[in-house]
């Protein structure tokens, strides 16, 4: 088994599919396969059902995808340790984000770490929900990870670290019934139509809980992209609860942007691998303690 045969068999796996595996790697399917049908052999298991055109992975697959996301990872650190005496002139740093977290503050520490380390690069990969994240981090699928959360994040798998507090904000359409100069109470918004992430966010979470009470909040939109959320606000489709990361975007788009009252708020974390960071990494965890 070799490295190689490692980031095939994580290429399918991710994928779910030969042939757009096989065009990640930028290597032919028939090359691909013959790698993945190698390593089954040597391994003597079945990674991979063969369904059609479908794939499916099997038990020892899927116990396998873990250990070589670490093997990977560890011979990435061993690497860019042994290049590091000569600075961090080059390299990748892979981090999994919520949406909120990546517009602020992975933006600003995104820029001050580049300015630090120009020849870096930093690949930014969406995580849904804070479970998401912990589980991109957790299995070495990349090193660093920003989540918000309601509540402290408690993960036994990873390192956590406080980095800021985001308020929670309305934006509305410019020309709508509700009006600047004051905070909104979610109340306030009984029969206007909301546009809203798919379950499992702070935001999210704050809609359906005061529907729950009775508040008649129609939802509108259900956007998994987040950066859909401020042109529907602009273009008449609803109200949306976010965080005020999105303030300053909102109010250069044109949108109306409100305090939610009473305060409710967003607690970001960053989170690193236990297992011994590449220098990268290291170097952007600095930036962020700056």
């Amino acid at each position: 088994m070799d490295a190689r045969q490692l980031e095939y068999f994580l290429a399918v796996a991710d994928h779910r599919s030969f042939n757009r595996a096989a065009a990640s790697l930028y290597l032919a399917q028939p090359s691909l396969s013959q790698t993945i049908r190698n390593l089954e052999r040597e391994l003597d298991v079945l990674l991979f059902h063969r369904i059609g055109r479908r794939i499916q992975l099997t038990e020892a697959g899927r116990a396998m995808i873990e250990p070589a996301r670490q093997v990977l990872r560890d011979l990435e650190t061993a690497q860019a340790a042994a290049e590091s005496v000569k600075g961090l002139h080059a390299g990748r740093l892979e981090i999994a984000s919520m949406p909120s977290p990546a517009v602020q503050p992975l933006a600003t520490i995104i820029g001050a770490y580049l300015r630090s380390y120009p020849a870096m690069r930093v690949d930014v990969r969406s995580a849904p929900t804070a479970a998401a994240v912990i589980e991109a981090v957790r299995t070495g699928a990349v090193e660093i990870g920003l989540a918000g959360t309601a509540t402290e994040l408690l993960s036994p798998d990873v390192e956590v670290c406080p980095v800021a507090r985001q308020r929670f904000i309305v934006l509305a359409p410019p020309d709508g019934t509700l009006r600047p100069g004051r905070g909104v109470r979610l109340e306030e918004l009984a029969g206007f139509t909301a546009i809203v992430a798919p379950p499992g966010t702070r935001a999210r979470q704050l809609v359906d809980e005061v529907r729950e009470r009775g508040v008649p909040l129609r939802i509108g939109v259900e956007a998994a992209h987040r950066e859909a959320v401020l042109p529907l606000v602009l273009q008449g489709a609803g109200v949306a609860v976010v965080t005020e990361a999105w303030a300053d975007l909102a109010r250069g788009a044109g949108a109306l942007v409100l305090d939610l009252e009473p305060p409710q708020y967003l607690h970001i974390w960053l989170l690193s691998r236990r297992a011994p960071l590449t220098p990268g990494a290291r170097a952007f965890l600095d930036c962020v303690l700056r």
